[in-house]
């Protein structure tokens, strides 16, 4: 008799709730958490960026890191 995928990876360990949250919710909340200097985006994205930096110091990473 066929086992289910579920019931095979039950069997040999894999748990579910192990998996982290990937959704586009959490991933969106873990970035607002951690802000970082952009890679890429519009002027307008770089804009609001250079005006929150000077709003909110102490929440932002630091980005002394430049490529030259």
């Amino acid at each position: 008799m066929p086992i289910s995928a579920t019931d095979f990876l039950k069997k040999h360990g894999y748990n579910e709730e192990e998996k982290g949250d990937h959704s586009l919710q959490h991933n969106a909340k873990e970035h607002a958490k951690n802000l970082k200097k952009p890679h890429a985006g519009t002027p307008h994205d770089w804009e609001d960026w250079e005006r929150y930096k000077l709003e909110h110091p102490d929440e932002v990473e630091d980005d002394d890191t430049d490529e030259k």
